[in-house]
């Protein structure tokens, strides 16, 4: 994939598929720029702004950041509610907010 693809599949998942899947299926987080957070909390095991100086993120990481990114929004599409919960719980520590 290429990075305009990467860029593409990242916000088509975060802007549409979770969004509709989360409303669909009542999970703890619902909006686009909480899925963001958590995918990109996971990549770098961090609270994301620690390791990214600009906005919007996902134009500012590497390719193969943006290639993880990708993947953990496909596990949050692929685990439902138990993955995402526990991706929330996560980045939420992270943050010292758990």
């Amino acid at each position: 994939m290429t990075r305009t693809d990467l860029e593409a599949r990242y916000l088509h998942l975060m802007r549409d598929v979770l969004p509709a899947q989360a409303r669909a299926e009542g999970w703890p987080i619902r909006l686009d720029h909480c899925f963001m957070r958590v995918a990109l909390d996971h990549v770098f095991e961090d609270a994301w702004y620690a390791h990214v100086e600009r906005r919007p993120a996902y134009q500012y990481v590497s390719e193969a950041h943006l290639a993880e990114a990708v993947r953990h929004a496909e596990a949050m599409r692929d685990g439902g509610t138990p993955v995402v919960a526990a991706m929330n719980r996560q980045s939420l520590r992270w943050r010292g907010k758990a």
